[in-house]
């Protein structure tokens, strides 16, 4: 297959890349040309928040798979499903969790408890603004989603979007998370954690890889799917782990006002990933993968 993946060439992005590659598909990286296309793809550069320039990029260009790696924004996804119209058969966007923000329940939420038609979409909003967009984040992801469904609606846009967990593992995360836990439970310095603390579903970063290049040459749903492990993580759970790893003693501190840990949620992450079983794909129990993910990650930080 002709694949084109937009950003994201690091973490699980260029596994996602290397396990396409390996199955034999032509990959094309469009990026801005900050960090060099993976040995093996095809390089094209433009800024993605350039429509003309986007457009001169793929110039004759046709693609089976678009995987968007970074739409953060409706203005994003408003100029690629306009790029992309008849230039590709399906187009996945990589989305999150966050997209859920409003969404706090007592039960893991499946796809449909975000109604995307409800969803205001504002270009005029500053996501130029990296404050305004980190601040923003959840909501810039959902309205590119509700951008991409409208767009799907009206016009028959080929759109699917993977909703991903948050992300453990690799000796490439970049995150600083579980290096925040592995530090102070070393030192037995206190973990900030607000008063009722939710557990949360995760992915291994191998896994996310996995799935995203299924999503992309091994499936044809449309829509949202969520992607994570069975088996929600709290943040006890996590450090437990991370305390039998690197040794010390885990401290946890309530807190009712201020920032906690990358781990500690005030309001429920779970999500429900039956529609991606009905679909054919399972995903590994947490359980199975977090101690290799958390050593992974603190072994590449103490090298």
């Amino acid at each position: 297959m002709e694949i084109l993946i937009i950003g994201g060439n690091r973490y699980f992005g260029k596994r996602l890349m290397a396990r396409l590659l390996d199955g034999g598909h032509r990959v094309t990286v469009l990026n801005r040309g900050s960090s060099p296309a993976p040995a093996g793809t095809i390089s094209l550069v433009a800024d993605r928040d350039d429509e003309d320039a986007l457009e001169k990029a793929l110039a004759g260009r046709n693609f089976d798979v678009v995987v968007d790696q970074v739409c953060y924004t409706p203005r994003q996804a408003d100029i690629a499903r306009r790029v992309f119209a008849g230039r590709t058969r399906r187009y996945v966007m990589t989305s999150t969790v966050e997209v859920y923000e409003y969404e706090d329940s007592a039960v893991p939420v499946a796809e449909d408890a975000l109604d995307l038609d409800t969803v205001g979409v504002d270009l005029g909003l500053p996501w130029e603004d990296p404050e305004f967009l980190a601040a923003h984040y959840g909501e810039g992801k959902r309205q590119a989603e509700a951008v991409f469904a409208a767009a799907a609606a009206e016009a028959g846009f080929p759109w699917a979007s993977v909703r991903v967990a948050h992300v453990l593992g690799g000796a490439d995360d970049f995150t600083g998370r579980v290096a925040h836990y592995a530090q102070r439970i070393r030192a037995g310095e206190p973990v900030a954690v607000p008063t009722t603390n939710r557990p949360a579903t995760y992915v291994y970063v191998e896994e996310i890889a996995a799935f995203l290049a299924w999503a992309a040459v091994g499936s044809e749903f449309t829509g949202p799917v969520n992607a994570h492990s069975p088996g929600p993580l709290t943040t006890a759970e996590i450090c437990a782990e991370i305390e039998d790893l690197v040794g010390g003693r885990t401290v946890f501190q309530e807190v009712e006002v201020g920032e906690v840990s990358p781990f500690s949620f005030a309001r429920s992450y779970g999500m429900d990933n039956s529609r991606a079983e009905r679909l054919g794909y399972r995903f590994s129990h947490s359980r199975e993968w977090l101690r290799t993910a958390l050593s992974e990650t603190i072994t590449a930080e103490v090298a």
